[in-house]
């Protein structure tokens, strides 16, 4: 857009100076006509003793003046009629892309849009799976606690059991000597 406005004010400062120097030459050809018509009227003061006639040469010279202005008027009305319709063009040439663009805005920005909610379904898929893993991980914890303290559990019973029993063998080997002794006795 910005492009456009450039190339449009350039265009604009290129008719600008197109009329300025349009302006100079009808100033020119203005002077210059006036200048002839003075040196006409110089020419008829000092004819004028031949007694012109001085309303049809004015005439004549306010005729070629008139038509000089009518076609340089004409020629600056056909240009500056080229020149509108080529700026129309051109406004609907950069209408046209400028609709496209803004298109094209509108499109990427739900592209973008679109993205950004799927980036934020996935961050809330993740902080799931992370809790979910930091759940599973405190519970394996948790359980692995509770199986080392019923290893533990266990394997005083063994040791108790293994002392008891011990304790039952000896008492046991005890009575089978008292036993024997009294059978020996």
């Amino acid at each position: 857009a910005y492009m456009n406005k450039v190339e449009l004010e350039s265009k604009v400062d290129a008719l600008t100076d197109e009329i300025n120097f349009l302006r100079n030459v009808y100033e020119a050809e203005l002077q210059q006509m006036q200048s002839q018509v003075s040196d006409t009227s110089v020419i008829l003061s000092m004819d004028n003793n031949r007694n012109l006639d001085l309303d049809s040469i004015i005439a004549e010279v306010k005729a070629q003046y008139e038509d000089i202005a009518q076609r340089s008027r004409a020629e600056a009305e056909s240009w500056y009629q080229s020149k509108y319709e080529e700026l129309q063009v051109s406004a609907g040439r950069h209408g046209d892309d400028l609709r496209n663009t803004k298109t094209e805005i509108a499109e990427l920005n739900r592209m973008l849009q679109r993205l950004r909610s799927e980036i934020d379904n996935m961050k809330k898929q993740i902080a799931n799976l992370q809790a979910a893993i930091a759940d599973a991980e405190q519970r394996g914890e948790l359980a692995i606690k509770d199986a080392k303290s019923k290893l533990a559990e266990l394997e005083d019973a063994l040791m108790r059991a293994k002392q008891d029993m011990a304790n039952q063998l000896r008492e046991y080997q005890n009575l089978m000597n008292v036993k024997l002794a009294l059978d020996v006795e």
